[in-house]
């Protein structure tokens, strides 16, 4: 109750920093590079990731660098990745969910979602960010329907160097209570779960890119890796990683 007091007094401040930090801010391009393939051996797995600039590479050169490229690299090293990135600079849930009909109407069988912050950003209320998560994970069970959905939390927006004080702490106290909503959403649905990117040591400023706001790649590299661990655990079928590394201990006793 207090925050939500202390954010409204502070409106006026925040709002015009708001305008000013848009002005400023750097504009980088997505990554380059093919938005689609096929790598790696082993089982087929059929990989979707939808999102926002983060999901398009932002603060990356390549795709290879960038979260979709490390994501199909790190899940390659089990399975045979066909992936494919739909991803923009800007998209909030609302706009993914007017985009739904670009969707290949293809079954995968994981989609990853990376939205939130635009959300945040835009000013939409925590009703209607839960009311389109929800709608979109019902159009991804009907048009592409998938055995399982990540929805990959908020990153901690309160550390973003780009922000200043106090729309950074404005900011944060959102993308907090909205990555609070993705978190109940994946718990209420079975094929659902919820990827904590707080857990991560993801901010330091030595490893943004240069906007202050979006990942570098050694970033992507570690949300990837923590990505991939989630789908491993969660995908219906696979042995958890404690058993995968004692098959693999018990293959190659060099390894203990």
């Amino acid at each position: 109750m207090w925050r939500s007091l202390a954010a409204a007094a502070l409106a006026p401040l925040w709002l015009a920093q708001g305008l000013v930090t848009r002005r400023r801010t750097v504009r980088l391009p997505e990554a380059a590079g093919r938005r689609s393939g096929s790598t790696g051996r082993g089982t087929p797995l059929r990989v979707l990731l939808i999102g926002d600039s983060s999901a398009a590479g932002v603060g990356a050169e390549h795709q290879r660098h960038a979260l979709a490229g490390r994501l199909h690299q790190a899940l390659a090293r089990h399975h045979r990745v066909h992936w494919r990135l739909f991803a923009r600079t800007g998209w909030s849930t609302r706009d993914v969910l007017g985009e739904r009909a670009r969707l290949p109407p293809e079954r995968v069988d994981v989609v990853t979602i990376v939205l939130g912050v635009n959300d945040v950003t835009s000013g939409s209320t925590t009703a209607r960010f839960r009311a389109n998560v929800h709608a979109l994970i019902e159009t991804l069970r009907g048009r592409v329907a998938p055995r399982l959905i990540v929805l990959s939390g908020l990153p901690p927006m309160g550390s973003f160097p780009a922000l200043p004080q106090p729309l950074r702490w404005v900011m944060g106290s959102r993308a907090a209570r909205f990555d609070d909503e993705l978190k109940r959403i994946a718990g209420e649905h079975a094929d659902c779960a919820h990827m904590a990117l707080s857990q991560l040591p993801l901010l330091d400023p030595r490893h943004m890119a240069s906007d202050g706001f979006h990942p570098g790649p050694e970033i992507y590299r570690m949300w990837a890796e923590a990505l991939a661990d989630t789908i491993r655990d969660r995908l219906p079928g696979n042995p958890p990683r404690t058993v995968r590394r004692r098959r693999a201990t018990a293959a190659n006793p060099s390894r203990r």
